[in-house]
Formats: C-alpha cells, sequence, structure tokens
C-alpha cells in the first residue's frame, strides 16, 4: 500500500501545484457565471397543438417566448450567432415544446443522423434537458435535429448521461424561410415525476455545428446539466393516465448453423412487458419470455492485451432506469484518462446487466420471466430487479436478484448500498454488498465543481474464503476552462467475484491520475479551444510489484470553430508479464509474448474533421516500441452524408506488428450505411470483418416505426469464416428475426 500511496503523491504533486497556478486572466473567464436563476412559466392550455413541425398554430401565441440564450463555445456567455425562439405550453397529457432556430445559411444546417436513437454529435440540434423533481442531481435529456430524429438520454449522475435509454415522445420538424423549426410533445406518461412538485427543472441547448458554436439558457463553466438548469413553474394538474403500459410483441426467429454438425430451428417467441407506476415516480416492471432479437451488434474489437474487453449494454430492459443501479461512479473516476482502457475503467463494477440472458461466448441465454422495481421516493432512489434465467449448457435455471438504494444528502450529494445475489454463469451460490458515498459542490468560486466519491463492497462465494472486497476512491475538478484535474483510487482483491459484475483483472491496486488546461481562443479567428495535459495509470499487484503503467502526454489538441482537430500525444507503457499470454493465433502458428518486464515508448497523431461536413473523417496514426518489437498502427473513418435519406461509413484499423518471436498484421473493418425511406422506414446494414477470427459478420435491420412505442423489425445476422485462412469463406451461422412490439397505455 505505501508503494501506491508514494506513487501517487508523486504523479499528483506537479499537478496539484500547477493546478493552482491558472493566471488571472483565466480566473476571469472562469469566473463568467450565467446561472442566474431564470424562470419561464407554462403556460396550460386546453387544446394541444398540432405537432406538425410549424409554428402557425395560434394556440403558441399564448406562450412565453424564451429569448435569452448565450454562448458556451467558442464564446462564454457571449451573445449568440443567431436568435433562437422557444415556447413551452403544456395541458393534463404532455408538455408541449415549440423552438424557431433562426439560420442565416438555412442550407447549411447540418443534419447527418437520420434514424431515431443516435446521438447527434455533429448535428445542428436542440437539446432539452428536465428534472421533473427539482432536484438538481438527476434528469432527461431530449435532442432532435432538422430531420425530426429523436434521440432521449438518461443522466446516471449529475455530469454524465445514458446515451441508450429510450422513452416515448413525438417531434417534427421544418425549414421555415431563414430559421429551422422543431415542435415536440412529451407526454407525462413517459417520464417520472411527483404531482405535488409545480416547479420543474428544465434547460435548453442548441448547436450550430459549421460554427463550432454551442449555446444554452442557464450555464456555468461552460456546462449545463440537472446540476445546471433554470426552472419552469405553473405545472398543476397533470396526469399519469392509470400509469399503465402494455408491450405485447411477437417474434419469429429462424436459427441455423452450417457444417457437418449444422441444424436448423424456427422459433415463435411471444413475449410481454408491463410497466405500471406504484406512485408518480416510483416504478414496476414485468417482462415474461423477454425476447432480444432485435438488439444491434456489438461493435468488434481487437485485443492485444491479456485482459479482457469490455462491451456496452444495449438491451432496452435493462437500460431503463439503469441510472439507478450505478454504484459508487466506478465507471466514471477515470473517464476521459486516455492512459486507461475500457476494462480497466470499468473493472470491480459489483453489477453489470450483460451478465443476464448473455453466456460466456456471447450466445443469448432465455430469460423466462423477470420483474423490476425503481424509481424515487422522496430523497430515497431505489432500484431492485429480480431475474429468472433459463437452464442453458451445463448450468441449472438461476434466480438473480439486485437491489440498489441510494438517499440524497447534504446539497448534491449521495449515500447507498447495493447488494446482488445469484450466479447466471454457474451452479454456485454467489452474492456481492457494497456501500458508497458521493459527494458534489457545485458552490466553488468562479462556477466550479468539485466531486468525490467512495466505495467498498465483498463478494461471497463458496470456496473463496478471504481477500474478497474491493474498494476505492475518486477525486475530481472536472472544469471546461482552464485547469482540470483528477484522481483515483480502487483495490482489487484476489477472490473478489461479483458473479453479476465485472472484472477484467484482480489482486492489484490501481491508481489514475490526470490533469490538463484547456484555452478558448477570443476574436472568431480559426482556433476555438486549445488543449495539453498528462493522463497516467498505475497497476500494481497487491502482492508486490508493477504490473502495467501507462504515461499519455497529451502535447496539443487543437480544435477550430468548425469543429476540425488534431491531436499529438506520447505513451510510455511498462508492462511487467508474470506469465506468458498469446497474443496472435493461427491455424499455423501462434505469437506469444514472454513473461518479463517491458517499457516501450509510442507516438501518435490523430486529425479529424468536423461531422457536420457532408464529407466526414478522420485519421490517425501510432508507431513505436512495442512490447519487445515495434508496431505501426494506422485507423480511419470516413462518412459520406449524402442526404438525409442516406449515409455511408466505413472504418479502418490496421496494427504491423514485428517481434523477434514473431511478425503479424491485425485488421479491422467495417462498412455501414443507413438508408432512411421516410420518417418511419430505415433500412441498416453493418459489415464487419477481422482477421484474427478471419470472420465476416453481416447485420442488415428493415427497421419501422409507424410511431413512438410501435417497432417492427427484420432482422439478419449471418456470418461467414475463413477457419483455414486460405481465403476461402464458408458459412458459419445465420440468424433471421422478424419482430413487432407494440406499446398500449392506460
Amino acid at each position: 500500500m505505501r508503494s501506491a500511496v508514494t506513487a501517487c503523491w508523486a504523479m499528483l504533486s506537479p499537478w496539484m501545484f500547477l493546478a493552482h497556478a491558472a493566471s488571472a486572466q483565466d480566473a476571469a473567464e472562469a469566473a463568467v457565471v450565467t446561472d442566474a436563476p431564470k424562470q419561464v412559466r407554462a403556460v396550460r392550455i386546453s387544446v394541444p397543438p398540432v405537432i406538425d413541425g410549424n409554428l402557425n398554430d395560434p394556440i403558441w401565441e399564448q406562450a412565453e417566448v424564451i429569448t435569452d440564450f448565450h454562448q458556451t463555445r467558442p464564446g462564454n456567455g457571449t451573445p449568440t450567432s443567431e436568435r433562437t425562439e422557444v415556447y413551452v405550453l403544456y395541458d393534463d397529457d404532455a408538455l408541449y415544446i415549440g423552438a424557431r432556430m433562426f439560420d442565416s445559411e438555412p442550407d447549411r444546417i447540418a443534419a447527418p443522423v437520420i434514424r431515431h436513437g443516435q446521438g447527434m454529435p455533429s448535428d445542428d440540434r436542440l437539446v432539452v434537458i428536465l428534472d421533473p423533481f427539482n432536484a438538481g442531481r438527476a434528469g432527461y435529456r431530449f435532442e432532435t435535429n432538422l430531420n425530426a430524429a429523436r434521440h432521449d438520454s438518461l443522466y446516471t449522475s449529475p455530469t454524465s448521461f445514458s446515451l441508450d435509454w429510450n422513452t416515448i415522445w413525438d417531434v417534427a420538424a421544418n425549414v421555415d424561410g431563414n430559421a429551422w423549426v422543431a415542435e415536440i410533445e412529451i407526454p407525462f406518461k413517459s417520464i417520472p415525476f411527483d404531482p405535488a412538485i409545480e416547479t420543474w427543472g428544465f434547460n435548453f441547448g442548441r448547436a450550430i455545428r459549421r460554427r463550432g458554436e454551442e449555446m444554452a439558457w442557464v450555464s456555468r463553466n461552460r456546462t449545463y446539466n440537472p446540476t445546471v438548469m433554470g426552472q419552469m413553474t405553473g405545472l398543476e394538474g397533470l396526469s399519469a393516465g392509470a400509469g399503465l403500459d402494455i408491450v405485447p410483441s411477437l417474434a419469429v426467429n429462424r436459427r441455423r448453423v452450417y457444417g457437418p454438425q449444422g441444424e436448423s430451428e424456427v422459433n415463435w417467441e411471444p413475449s410481454l412487458d408491463a410497466f405500471y407506476r406504484l406512485t408518480p415516480s416510483l416504478n414496476a416492471a414485468l417482462t415474461v419470455n423477454t425476447d432480444f432479437s432485435a438488439t444491434e451488434v456489438d461493435n468488434r474489437q481487437v485485443n492485444l492485451s491479456r485482459f479482457s474487453l469490455f462491451f456496452p449494454e444495449k438491451r432496452d430492459f435493462f437500460l431503463n432506469d439503469s441510472d439507478l443501479f450505478q454504484f459508487g461512479n466506478i465507471s466514471g473516476m477515470a473517464g476521459g484518462n486516455s492512459a486507461t482502457s475500457g476494462g480497466s475503467r470499468e473493472n470491480a463494477r459489483p453489477f453489470f446487466s450483460r451478465r443476464i440472458g448473455l453466456s460466456q461466448s456471447g450466445a443469448p441465454v432465455d430469460i423466462n420471466y423477470g420483474g423490476r422495481i425503481s424509481g424515487r421516493v422522496g430523497r430515497w432512489n431505489i432500484g431492485t430487479l429480480a431475474i429468472r434465467q433459463d437452464e442453458f449448457g451445463a448450468v441449472d435455471a438461476s434466480d438473480l436478484f439486485v437491489a440498489r438504494v441510494s438517499a440524497n444528502v447534504l446539497e448534491d450529494s449521495a449515500i447507498g448500498f447495493i447488494y446482488t445475489d445469484g450466479d447466471p454463469a454457474s451452479n454456485i451460490d454467489n452474492s456481492v454488498a457494497g456501500v458508497d458515498f458521493r459527494y458534489i459542490n457545485n458552490q466553488l468560486a468562479q462556477g466550479r465543481t468539485f466531486e468525490a466519491d467512495a466505495w467498498y463492497q465483498q463478494s461471497d462465494t463458496p470456496g473463496l474464503q478471504g481477500d474478497d472486497a474491493a474498494w476505492g476512491f475518486g477525486l475530481r475538478m472536472p472544469n471546461s476552462t482552464g485547469w482540470r484535474s483528477r484522481m483515483g483510487f480502487k483495490e482489487v482483491q484476489r477472490n473478489f467475484n461479483p458473479a453479476m459484475g465485472y472484472v477484467n483483472r484482480s489482486n492489484i491496486r490501481d491508481l489514475t491520475a490526470d490533469v490538463g488546461y484547456t484555452h478558448f481562443f477570443t476574436g472568431g479567428g480559426l482556433l476555438q479551444s486549445a488543449f495539453a495535459g498528462i493522463d497516467g495509470q498505475r497497476i500494481e499487484v497487491i502482492d508486490g510489484g508493477l504490473q502495467t503503467q501507462v504515461l499519455t502526454y497529451r502535447l496539443l489538441e487543437l480544435e477550430t470553430n468548425s469543429r476540425d482537430s488534431m491531436e499529438l500525444s506520447v505513451i510510455d507503457n511498462r508492462e511487467v508479464v508474470q506469465r506468458p499470454f498469446t497474443i496472435y493465433s493461427s491455424p499455423d502458428r501462434q505469437v506469444s509474448i514472454a513473461p518479463g518486464d517491458y517499457s516501450f515508448t509510442e507516438q501518435e497523431i490523430e486529425v479529424s474533421t468536423g461531422g457536420q461536413r457532408q464529407l466526414a473523417g478522420s485519421v490517425g496514426y501510432l508507431t513505436g516500441d512495442f512490447y519487445n518489437g515495434e508496431r505501426d498502427n494506422i485507423r480511419a473513418s470516413l462518412s459520406w452524408n449524402q442526404s438525409s435519406n442516406f449515409v455511408l461509413s466505413t472504418s479502418f484499423d490496421w496494427n504491423n506488428i514485428s517481434l523477434p518471436q514473431g511478425d503479424f498484421i491485425t485488421r479491422l473493418t467495417s462498412v455501414s450505411t443507413q438508408v432512411a425511406f421516410s420518417s418511419t422506414l430505415y433500412w441498416i446494414n453493418l459489415v464487419q470483418y477481422d482477421n484474427l477470427s478471419e470472420e465476416i459478420g453481416i447485420n442488415t435491420r428493415l427497421q419501422w416505426i409507424p410511431r413512438a412505442g410501435q417497432e417492427g423489425f427484420i432482422v439478419l445476422n449471418y456470418n461467414v469464416q475463413d477457419y483455414d485462412k486460405n481465403n476461402r469463406f464458408e458459412a458459419l451461422s445465420s440468424d433471421l428475426s422478424v419482430k413487432f412490439r407494440y406499446t398500449i397505455r392506460f
């Protein structure tokens, strides 16, 4: 432990000095605080507006007009380049938001996203954030663009959100002269709320991508989130209806495995999901014979390490209310630290829903039924989940249970516990219990924030006695302007075994730290911002000795006002390998890394264009030593945003690795197309290939969404493989699914 503390101080001491050495000019800029209390009164109406992308309905004239937007980028609290008008109405059933976003060059409005459910990092977009409990801790984010694509997110913490959460709402958009217009309807049945609370947290954002311009109604330190909000008043008599959603679905699946031992089967899979609001803010959910055939496939990754990779959850049932199951901010302790891998950042999670309903090979496992109670009661945040998973292979059917409860304390902080019971991958009993505390202070001078986390958990597995705990803490000063810094530490003991969680390495102490400085240019020139910093990670074996150390010197990262960027960095690596591991395998040979202490340095440069362009892409080059040899890595991506009806994207990742024990090349390629036949009918294709598995995976889906809450899919997954690596591919498996689901609301 002493060595970890010594390393912590050695890594942080110069950074702590730098973090307090910001110039008077930096302090003055950070002091621009534009979160003075703002309010808008929502106006009650008796007849709802027609959601058609036009604001010529006379009902909108009754609403107050919000126009006092300001820049958060490139300026900070400065006037916007274009005017924005926002209107807010409501009736018993829904909240209605109208927005007119003026643009002197309407033909240059960027809208590359054409289907629902995708993030909009490169679109001219409208953002709406709602906090129905007006607690400043969590909320719901709604985004749309000129194509009226819907993207919704759930804040899993005050400063981070889940992009995969979704709910039912409606939007229409249109160009109206020198402006684009959006009309939004958010049913009160779609979000939890407390009818006794008549004032909601409320905020808006807008982006004009070709200028790199972000604007907001309320912001602090160039940021807006549930802790930085205005208020919407006057919400009375809201109705959540009976609070019951019934979602029946039917899927027809045809699975086939090719080859001498091939087999084929056809299944009819009716399933049922039901959602009921026990109270306006506490939800119950039931799923029977759950079917995940419409879930999007994972993006392939090439693993050049000796530790497992991390793949995120994509299934809707587990994504709903997923914020309530977050523990210890483990995922965010090193978020944004480029010296860390996804697996190490997620390491020691007590609950990871991908452990349920999927075998270790990634094959689906039937879920017979399950239930969830989640939501908020007063200052309490509650998430409970019970699942009956079917048997598979030698694993018996299992009952799985998760309970997560936290209480809001102090101004913006929380304390809680988690408990899991059951093992979805074996017949051995398992349980995990943990406690955590999160502290947030948003009241620091100059609009800055301080965050801290601490957590402890322990597992109980028959046959594993002692050394079965994990604990950690994190300290962060996240700032968009000037200095920012962060430090995290966690210890994962040898026998810590969360059967429903995620561990990619144990018997370790993991220290992460980073510091950096962001400068925003003024004067409207080419450059918008420049960043430089250092990211570090040091992982030691508890028994003694170093396992991994990475220092990434982020020498210069530039972004222009048109969102083009350049990054230049140097990475110092040290890996202590205790046991040999295979880094490359083919039918005729294997290349392994022998035990030893390896130190190697790599240099990296990456250039990318703004994603709003019709042709957008990036290219990166990394070169240098690699273990006891050398590596050259080229990765590139290109998107052709041909129109609002067609997008073509491709990516390529190539490694040329030369080692004394053998040379090899890895290639990972993907091509995707998106075709929008209309605003309700999409055809999406994804083809992925990597030369390590010599497998081509084809995923094609026809998706019909006549309206939110109603979806039809035709999904084909087809895999071919060149197992002998003789350039002759053979059919491996195919999976064809036809599914339709319909939401009935009461």
